[in-house]
């Protein structure tokens, strides 16, 4: 593969950004890495090492990493891994700074809380004019930083665009593969955290494989559901963005939205000093498991598993009830098809 270097601004270097501007460099693209946090500034340029974040990883002194925005925003491509919830006031902060040619890849996974916002729809109404494009998929930042090999998506309207993309940060190990569902490519990515809580509230529970692989079943039934009703395509989920990404995170303690799971369902202490523990591995599942849930009810579509971890993680119910009324569902028909049943 042969193509023109490309200049990639990574805005945010946690584990997941930092493994970003890793594989883009690996690619042979200019890499800036933005970051607030002095302690990641001083590892990187000290050690080149993200010891914050991403630690033992060496990062190429090619990776340029600074606390400037400007800087960053002077690429060819940005890609936007800050946590979803951060999304739009950083849309805000760059605003101003931002070519609006210049695309704007978003390798966040979430729903904003309030406005139930996906994040292209929260980039968009800030930066109407910069072409967009989804990254997401299964993939476990550390393993990308290390070059092992992982499949990802990348959802984008314009083929041409897409394409652009692919080869500024795609490899040999790093392989991204094209769609057009912007939508469901989102729905999947967010709501695979919901369930991942999930699976890890039954494995902490001690329920075993077989719970763990029918809330696996039924999530994506749930996440079809959601899917369909804001207008993606039930066939992306069967891709890396949905089935790929959920067997992932509800398979590996590595998937921090189960381990969480898990420690909520050992129950050794309270919900919210479980959670408050977990901020800085931040499992974007607990904020999305709110928005999901507010979402549903706007819609107006069922979706019982991410309503009883919604409650769980609120507070509004105890673990053994919310399991309870899953288990007193009444037996409906497997639908393979029919993701828009209400079951």
């Amino acid at each position: 593969m042969t193509h023109q270097q490309t200049m990639i601004g990574v805005i945010s270097a946690g584990a997941w950004g930092t493994a970003l501007a890793i594989a883009a460099n690996r690619a042979g693209s200019e890499v800036t890495l933005y970051s607030a946090n002095p302690n990641v500034l001083e590892s990187i340029t000290e050690k080149r090492t993200n010891d914050v974040y991403l630690p033992d990883i060496f990062i190429d002194p090619d990776i340029m990493v600074t606390d400037s925005m400007a800087k960053a925003c002077m690429s060819d491509i940005i890609i936007l891994s800050v946590p979803s919830q951060h999304v739009r006031s950083i849309c805000i902060s760059i605003s101003d700074q931002l070519d609006p040619n210049v695309p704007v890849v978003i390798a966040t996974k979430g729903i904003e809380r309030g406005s139930l916002a996906l994040m292209s729809e929260v980039v968009a109404s800030v930066l109407p004019k910069n072409p967009l494009a989804v990254l997401s998929g299964p993939n476990f930042a550390i393993e990308v930083a290390r070059g092992l090999p992982t499949a990802t998506t990348i959802a984008c309207a314009d083929s041409q665009l897409a394409n652009r993309i692919i080869y500024a940060i795609g490899g040999k190990y790093f392989r991204p593969y094209h769609t057009e569902d912007i939508i469901g490519t989102q729905i999947g990515g967010s709501v695979k955290n919901v369930i991942a809580i999930g699976c890890g509230i039954a494995i902490g529970r001690g329920f075993g494989e077989n719970a763990k692989a029918a809330l696996i079943t039924r999530g994506i039934t749930e996440m079809a559901r959601l899917c369909l009703a804001k207008g993606g395509k039930q066939e992306t989920l069967m891709g890396f963005s949905g089935f790929g990404d959920l067997v992932l995170s509800c398979g590996s303690e590595m998937s921090r939205n189960m381990s969480l799971g898990i420690e909520l369902g050992r129950q050794k202490q309270s919900v919210k000093t479980i959670i408050d523990n977990n901020q800085r591995k931040l499992a974007e599942g607990v904020a999305t498991s709110d928005s999901v849930n507010d979402l549903a009810g706007r819609i107006g579509i069922n979706m019982p598993i991410c309503k009883a971890v919604h409650g769980i993680i609120s507070e509004t119910i105890g673990i053994d009830e919310a399991i309870a009324r899953l288990l007193e569902r009444p037996f409906v028909p497997e639908t393979v098809q029919g993701f828009k049943h209400a079951s």
